[in-house]
């Protein structure tokens, strides 16, 4: 039984960058015909290095850095003044 399980075990291979990690997530974007535009792609970035969080709770801007950032949510929030009021139907006119 010990035996079969190593030999189990030896089929199974790491798997390739192209299916896992921020690199691989964005080659499936860019091959599902969705592409990716500059302003998406550093967006994208943008919250990979301050919005994701690693199970010890740090992002990559953090551990780059070695200091915090506000939370990117709570800054754009911040900054961003009143909605637009919603379309008048045209029932209502009416």
């Amino acid at each position: 039984m010990m035996g079969w399980a190593k030999w189990m075990v030896s089929n199974f291979q790491r798997t390739s960058s192209a299916v896992e990690g921020r690199n691989g997530w964005l080659s499936q974007m860019h091959h599902n015909g969705r592409g990716l535009s500059p302003k998406r792609l550093k967006a994208l970035t943008v919250l990979h290095n301050y919005y994701l969080k690693r199970t010890d709770g740090t992002t990559a801007a953090e551990r780059a850095f070695r200091q915090k950032f506000p939370d990117p949510l709570e800054w754009v929030v911040s900054r961003m003044g009143d909605l637009p009021l919603p379309r008048v139907s045209k029932k209502n006119l009416a």
